[in-house]
């Protein structure tokens, strides 16, 4: 079995923590919107996480991950030099990258990293990129700067408004003075929703980045199943990019909170085992 050798590591916000990992045959394929499946230990979970960057040259690529789960925190006590047990990917369709006019790009959370290779693909392709960026607190935002070098104008918003506007309700202003050609989100499934509330009336053509429960992401266990447009779709291998207008986004939350649960009682018999770590 073949090992990704960590090359480094960085805690961009509390909890929030980027990963370089050795593995140079998802660099040479990986393109934008792409996922990959990581496995830290022999008998681990697999743990979908989109590619936030890829060096060709180097063999390497990067992801983003936020520390809420069991596996998660065990990656993120991994450090450079260590290996992890397995990487899957490129997975998942690339994003549609050419000349679409003005685009706003909405990012929220942990995908505001993945987001950053959107805003700079599309703004090579010739595109005019407006660009918001948000989390929770102003604690959890990162990549600000890189965000505004690459981007025409930036805003940036916090759910209790401690920076930028405070929620997404600006947005309505801000579509209601100029015209956008395409509009691009990823981050929390409330947040797309939110999105594609906004952008309906303005019949603004919205891609969202669904990551819902996963398993294998090669299309073969069904976990992963979206209804859009009243059709049973996989987010693995007919996503993981869809027309946010037809997502059904109820049915997604439910989904998404079935294993809540279970997900904390695994967390919780972690900690009181000790916190060891290797994913088994």
């Amino acid at each position: 079995m073949k090992m990704y050798e960590i090359v480094r590591t960085d805690e961009l916000a509390p909890k929030i923590k980027l990963f370089e990992v050795f593995a140079p045959e998802i660099a040479k394929k990986a393109k934008p919107g792409q996922f990959i499946i990581v496995i830290i230990g022999e008998k681990g979970e697999r743990v979908p996480l989109t590619i936030a960057g890829y060096d060709a040259g180097k063999g390497t690529i990067t992801f983003v991950f936020n520390e809420v789960g069991k596996t998660t925190r065990q990656l993120g006590m991994m450090k450079p030099g260590e290996c992890i047990w397995n990487i899957t990917g490129p997975l998942g369709n690339p994003s549609e990258i050419k000349y679409f006019g003005k685009v706003l790009c909405v990012a929220g959370g942990v995908m505001i990293a993945p987001m950053l290779l959107q805003v700079k693909a599309l703004r090579e392709a010739g595109n005019t990129v407006v660009t918001v960026i948000g989390a929770r607190i102003k604690e959890l935002l990162f990549f600000k700067e890189e965000m505004k070098a690459l981007s025409h104008r930036l805003y940036v918003a916090t759910d209790d408004g401690s920076e930028g506007y405070r929620g997404l309700d600006f947005l309505k202003d801000v579509l209601a003075s100029e015209k956008f050609d395409r509009c691009v989100a990823m981050g929390p499934v409330a947040m797309l929703q939110t999105v594609c509330e906004l952008t309906r009336p303005c019949k603004i053509p919205t891609i969202v980045t669904l990551m819902p429960i996963m398993v294998d992401g090669m299309g073969m266990c069904g976990v992963c199943r979206v209804n859009v447009g009243g059709q049973m779709k996989f987010g693995c291998v007919d996503g993981p990019e869809f027309d946010g207008h037809l997502v059904d986004f109820e049915e997604l939350i439910k989904r998404q909170r079935m294993f809540l649960p279970e997900e904390r009682l695994s967390a919780l018999l972690w900690e009181l085992g000790g916190c060891s770590c290797g994913g088994k």
